[in-house]
C-alpha cells in the first residue's frame, strides 16, 4: 500500500512557498528522510528547475518509489551517499533523531562541500520553551516513545548550524506551529 500522511497534505503549499524563494538559484537538492515521499513528489514537479534527491533510511525507500520518486539510501549513523546537489531540505526529522544524529546530519551536510542553502521544517522550541500547548504535548508523546526525540531547541539547531558553517537566513512561522528555518553558507 502506498504511503501516505496527511500532514504531507496540509503543509506541502507553505512549504513549497518558501522554497520557491530560497531555492530559486539551486539546480540540486538533497531531501534527508523523505518519509513517504510525498513532499519529493509535490516539490520535484512544482520546482522543476531543480533535481530532487528523496533519500531515507532503507525501510522507507519502498514506499518512496510508489510515489515516482528514485529515492537514495541515507541513514546519519552511515557513510553517506555520494550526491552532488547545492541545497539541502529536510522535514520533521530533527525531532525524530536523537540530538546526536541531529549533529552528525548536519556535519554530513557540512561534509557534501558544495550546499550553499538548508531548509529544515518541524516544531522547535525558544528559550527552552514550547511554543503552544499542542507542541508541548508533541514532545510529551515523542520523548515517552523514544527518550532520545523530541522538539529540539531552536537555538541549539542554530548553534549547531553555525559550528558546521551554515548561518540563519530566515526563521519562517508555518502552520500547526512549525517552522521552516533557512540557514545559508557561511561566506
Amino acid at each position: 500500500m502506498k504511503p501516505y500522511s496527511e500532514a504531507c497534505e496540509r503543509n506541502r503549499d507553505p512549504i513549497l512557498g518558501v522554497l520557491k524563494r530560497v531555492f530559486k538559484g539551486a539546480r540540486a537538492v538533497l531531501e534527508i528522510g523523505s518519509g513517504t515521499g510525498q513532499h519529493a513528489a509535490y516539490f520535484a514537479a512544482a520546482l522543476s528547475h531543480l533535481a530532487w534527491q528523496a533519500s531515507d533510511v532503507a525501510e522507507h525507500l519502498e514506499g518512496i518509489r510508489m510515489w515516482g520518486v528514485d529515492p537514495v539510501e541515507l541513514d546519519v549513523d552511515k557513510p553517506w551517499p555520494a550526491v552532488d546537489v547545492d541545497a539541502v531540505f529536510s522535514a520533521n526529522t530533527a525531532h525524530i533523531l536523537s540530538w546526536p544524529q541531529v549533529q552528525r546530519m548536519f556535519a554530513g551536510i557540512a561534509g557534501l562541500g558544495s550546499v550553499k542553502v538548508v531548509g529544515l521544517y518541524g516544531p522547535f522550541h525558544y528559550d527552552g520553551r514550547p511554543t503552544s500547548q499542542s507542541n508541548a504535548r508533541f514532545d510529551s508523546m515523542l520523548r515517552a516513545r523514544d527518550p532520545a526525540s523530541g522538539v529540539r531547541n531552536f537555538e541549539d539547531v542554530r548553534a549547531l548550524a553555525q559550528r558546521c558553517g551554515f548561518t540563519l537566513l530566515e526563521d519562517n512561522a508555518m502552520p500547526a506551529n512549525n517552522r521552516l528555518l533557512v540557514f545559508a553558507k557561511a561566506t
